[in-house]
Order: C-alpha cells, then sequence, then structure tokens
C-alpha cells in the first residue's frame, strides 16, 4: 500500500487543519502516517481517523538542542518506512523533515508556508534566521505552496516557479457548513451569558493571547473607545503565555467592558453570537478566525498586515488599520459599533468573498497539485 506523511511541529496544527487532505488520501486508498509532538495534545483525534502517528521531539526555536534528536528520530523512521509523497508544515519541523527525507531519498515533498517568519516589517534576526534556510530547504522542495500575495512573491524570490512547482492556495480551507449556527440558546447566548442587555456590541478576538497577536493595542485604546461607545465590549477567546500581563493591565488600568473567556469549544457559537470580529496580529499568514467570522456574515476590523489584507477588503468587509495606527483603530471601531446598518453591509459582503476560501474549493485545488505530483 502507497503512503502518505503529514508532518508538523505538533499534532494540534494537523488536527486543527489538515484532516480532510488526510480523509482525501484515505479514500484514495492510501495509508497516511504523521508525525509530530503531542506537546499540545489532540494526536487522539487523528489517530482516531486511522492515521498512524510517530512522535517526534520537535522544538519550535530552530537552534534548540532538542531538534538533533529530533533529527535522529526522523532517520530513524525513514530508514524502516518509505513515504511516496510528504506533505510538510511549520517551519522548523518542516526543515528538518525536509532534509531528512532527501537524504534518505523519500517520495516527493510538499511544503505548505503558512506566512513565511521573514516578512515585509520583520526584524533582521527573523531575515538571518529563516531566509537562508528556506533558501537551503528549497532544492529539497518538490512544490511550495503560499496563501497570500507577499509569500507568493517570497516563493518566487527562493527560486520556485508559479505553477510549475509554486501553486497559490486559498488557505487550508473552512467548512461553510460548520458556521449554519443552529443555536438553540438563541442568538444572545453570550450576551447573556456575559449578563449584558440586548443591545450592547460585542467586538470578539479569536486568538492566542500572545505579543504576536497584540491584544495590547485594542487594551491600550480600549478607554478611548468605551467613552465614546459605551455599549461596546471587547470578547477576548483563548488562552497564551499574555494571559497573566493582560488580566494584570486590565486590573492595574481599571479597563471595564472587557471579558476573558479563555478556553472554549463552541467559538463557531461565540462567532455567530458577536456583532464584530477583530484581529490585530504583527504577523499572519492567512488567518482562519477571520475566515470564520466572515463565513457567519460579521464585519472585520484587522490591522493592514500579509494575510489579513489579502481577507480584508477595506470599507467593503470592513477596516483595516495600520500597526499602531491607534487613531484609525479608535475611529474604525466606534464607527462600526454604532452602525448597524454598515456593520450588516460588510458582513454580507465577507460572506460573498469567503465562498472561495471554502474547504471544497481549496479541496480540490489540493486535489490537483497532489494529483500532479503522484
Amino acid at each position: 500500500m502507497k503512503k502518505i506523511l503529514f508532518g508538523a511541529s505538533v499534532y494540534q496544527h494537523l488536527t486543527a487543519f489538515h484532516r480532510p487532505f488526510m480523509k482525501w488520501f484515505q479514500e484514495k486508498g492510501y495509508e497516511v502516517h504523521a508525525v509530530g509532538s503531542n506537546s499540545l495534545g489532540r494526536k487522539a483525534e487523528i489517530e482516531e481517523m486511522g492515521v498512524i502517528c510517530h512522535d517526534i521531539d520537535f522544538e519550535r526555536l530552530p537552534l534548540s538542542r532538542r531538534n538533533i534528536n529530533a533529527y535522529k528520530q526522523l532517520k530513524k523512521l525513514f530508514s524502516t518506512h518509505y513515504f511516496d509523497l510528504i506533505h510538510v508544515h511549520t517551519p522548523t519541523a518542516s526543515f528538518l523533515i525536509r532534509y531528512a527525507a532527501k537524504k534518505a531519498q523519500q517520495g516527493k515533498i510538499v511544503y505548505t508556508a503558512h506566512g513565511f517568519h521573514f516578512f515585509k516589517g520583520s526584524s533582521t534576526k527573523n531575515w538571518l534566521a529563516f531566509y537562508p534556510a528556506e533558501k537551503l530547504a528549497a532544492k529539497w522542495t518538490d512544490a511550495l505552496i503560499v496563501m497570500n500575495k507577499e509569500d507568493f512573491i517570497s516563493g518566487e524570490r527562493l527560486g520556485f516557479k508559479k505553477n510549475e512547482d509554486l501553486f497559490f492556495v486559498n488557505g487550508v480551507g473552512v467548512d461553510l457548513k460548520e458556521y449554519k449556527v443552529n443555536n438553540p440558546e438563541g442568538d444572545n447566548f453570550l450576551k447573556t451569558e456575559l449578563k449584558l442587555e440586548n443591545d450592547a456590541v460585542l467586538i470578539t478576538c479569536v486568538a492566542e493571547l500572545s505579543k504576536r497577536k497584540n491584544q495590547f493595542f485594542l487594551l491600550e485604546n480600549w478607554g478611548s473607545i468605551i467613552s465614546k461607545a459605551q455599549n461596546v465590549h471587547l470578547v477576548f477567546v483563548g488562552k497564551g503565555p499574555d494571559e497573566e500581563k493582560i488580566k494584570t493591565f486590565i486590573n492595574e488600568h481599571d479597563i471595564s467592558n472587557v471579558h476573558l473567556l479563555g478556553y472554549r469549544t463552541d467559538v463557531p457559537k461565540i462567532i455567530s453570537a458577536s456583532d464584530i470580529i477583530t484581529l490585530v496580529s504583527k504577523q499572519e499568514g492567512l488567518p482562519r478566525c477571520l475566515m470564520e467570522g466572515m463565513a457567519v456574515g460579521k464585519p472585520i476590523i484587522s490591522t493592514n498586515i500579509r494575510g489579513s489584507a489579502d481577507l480584508v477588503s477595506n470599507e467593503q468587509t470592513g477596516f483595516l488599520v495600520d500597526l499602531d495606527d491607534s487613531e484609525n483603530l479608535i475611529k474604525s471601531i466606534i464607527e462600526l459599533a454604532e452602525n448597524e446598518e454598515m456593520r450588516y453591509e460588510f458582513g454580507h459582503n465577507a460572506k460573498i468573498k469567503i465562498e472561495k476560501y471554502s474547504i471544497n474549493n481549496v479541496l480540490k485545488d489540493m486535489e490537483n497539485i497532489y494529483s500532479k505530483l503522484l
């Protein structure tokens, strides 16, 4: 039986984004394997699909000593298995897998860049660490898949050629059926949970609480926002390394109308019950949470960065705000919060635009790429 391998630094990444593609291979009669670390859990979810998992001690930091052991584990795996195609994700893990696979003369290797760590505006440190690594790994890569315009240009600079070994795909796909939420508790369940009036406007951010996701940009301007629009409430969904810093900042500055929901399993329902979706990240590839918001017809307020700017059409599906442009952030949130008709119009436009990012359309594109390689 022919074998396919999916690889990422953690199984959680594969579980969250790549199950439909694993299932496609299984339906075609392939035996599907996966490599990753289970440090963040969710390995069992792909094992339940019949995917064979091989634990690898990947560390996200490229120069970590643990990655020497990860390479040895990969070398052992490739000495006992031959894979007809290997699809890799996440920078450090993909570099190690590609190198080990080429050394072991494995089959075709596909790399999906979910957002290169070198990009316009990123640090010199990132460019020095990641660009040379990707340039070197390009020699071991049979196909590069990107999901935003800036990364496509970077792919060409790395030596890949459009439609030969460089392919543009609209993200990992959103299951639009999943976001046709039938909520028996009613559309106002979240306002009820938070003990808010029905005319409150909920602006929701679904993201890891981290420096990269930049939640402090919202918090530092929140006092100015609610001084002019008192019925607006900010909802954070997620956990992360900045969680305690955020709680401390809220308490020390006596910031009101902010709600931290932590980790939730009912994200589609929360997004559907929100009025506006926001993401003010410093770096993205193609943010899924914005696609999820668009899938249920929500207007978006986002930073004007790679990936987010590919999704959001300024003043059509939402507002794009430059990083650190506090004045425009405040203005955009207040304008959208106070104009229900504009929220409806932007949300309607967003729902139309997101169709091309549906899992059905993305699967068709991926099928063509896989078939070409195999």
